[in-house]
């Protein structure tokens, strides 16, 4: 059991100085007797979220070597203030991890479920339509509340991005995963997929690059959720160069994608539409750079205090994690200056609880 611990500083996002306790790992505004104190002054946020990523995916799109790899990854993101990782897919089992208190909370969408030959090798589980339901129900199980599908992807006799599933299989998978009790996403890069994948139910779209005006509209008016990945579509003029070659059609359309990221996740955010933090990290992005999502998020139009939000307290709430409150488990972030005002700060964490314990 952990000593009992006082803090005082801001409290976001209310915005007020107060003094706060911890007392067996959870919060409380009641004054404990003894407690040490660990910090005074500053600004105390909320654990911060990177709403997508990937534990257990190395440099190159390939599984890491150990479970070793896969810590230090969750290490990365620990020391950028980052105290909950949803996991949007990966080919490793990386539960035993839960057990070490040090290392950030991971909410896993079990692995990407993709058609066959239409994804990264190895890192999906590949099935044909008439078996997406029962994979679906699969990944649910193993997950902790999300199953990750793949919504498009580049068809080669097409030359270009793809949807990977008719409309049917994803209405009927969708419906299964709800009634697992889990929410489903998918990735997307262009507009084709998204459309069916919408009309199906689907809980929160990953990249929606091609998002349209209408499509905007609709998932506002169902609370479909869009995480924007910004800093992995940084990558897309590279991406479009590396296959220009064989597709060019493809190198297109992901130069066109990249022209038109901001404004999507500009227009998305002024429909209403629930935008989180999330940096794709695994593979071709390093952990622990969330600072940088929430920076490009503000720089695509996002007033900062929003851009923060989708890294914290909003993104929380929307995961089922709590925030500073009575009773709540003690995972909180301490900057000197007002990140709600200087986005730059959250680059400079002065001190991190997590479950009531100080980790930094």
């Amino acid at each position: 059991m952990s000593a009992p611990l006082h803090l005082s500083g801001v409290v976001l996002p209310e915005g007020e100085h107060r003094d706060l306790w911890v007392r067996d790992g959870r919060f409380t505004f009641e004054t404990v007797p003894g407690a040490e104190t660990v910090t005074r002054g500053g600004w105390l946020v909320p654990g911060l979220v990177d709403a997508h990523c990937h534990v257990g995916i190395a440099t190159g799109g390939t599984r890491v070597q150990d479970l070793d790899a896969a810590r230090q990854q969750a290490l990365a993101d620990r020391a950028a203030g980052v105290l909950a990782l949803r996991d949007c897919g990966s080919p490793v089992d990386t539960r035993a991890l839960d057990d070490e208190p040090d290392l950030p909370r991971i909410l896993r969408a079990g692995r990407h479920i993709s058609a066959p030959r239409r994804y990264i090798p190895g890192l999906a589980v590949e099935v044909e339509p008439p078996d997406l339901v029962a994979e679906v129900r699969t990944q649910a199980r193993r997950g902790d509340g999300w199953v990750k599908l793949i919504g498009d992807w580049i068809d080669r006799d097409l030359g270009d991005l793809g949807p990977q599933w008719p409309r049917e299989a994803l209405a009927a998978a969708i419906t299964a995963a709800h009634e697992e009790g889990a929410r489903v996403t998918a990735h997307t890069f262009g507009t084709d997929a998204l459309p069916d994948l919408v009309a199906a139910g689907i809980d929160c779209i990953e990249h929606g690059t091609g998002l349209t005006e209408d499509l905007i509209a609709e998932m506002a008016t169902r609370g479909t959720a869009v995480v924007p990945t910004l800093v992995n579509v940084a990558n897309f003029p590279g991406f479009a160069a590396a296959g220009e070659k064989k597709f060019p059609g493809y190198a297109s359309t992901m130069r066109r994608l990249h022209a038109n990221s901001g404004a999507v996740v500009r227009a998305a955010f002024d429909a209403g539409v629930p935008v989180f933090a999330g940096t794709d990290a695994g593979g071709g992005i390093a952990h622990g750079v969330l600072a940088d999502e929430v920076r490009a998020l503000h720089g695509a139009g996002l007033p900062a205090e929003a851009a923060l939000a989708a890294a914290s307290w909003s993104a929380r709430a929307w995961l089922g994690l709590t925030c500073i409150e009575e009773g709540a488990s003690a995972d909180l972030v301490v900057y000197d200056a007002d990140p709600r005002t200087d986005l730059d700060s959250l680059r400079r964490p002065q001190r991190m609880l997590l479950r009531g314990r100080v980790v930094a």
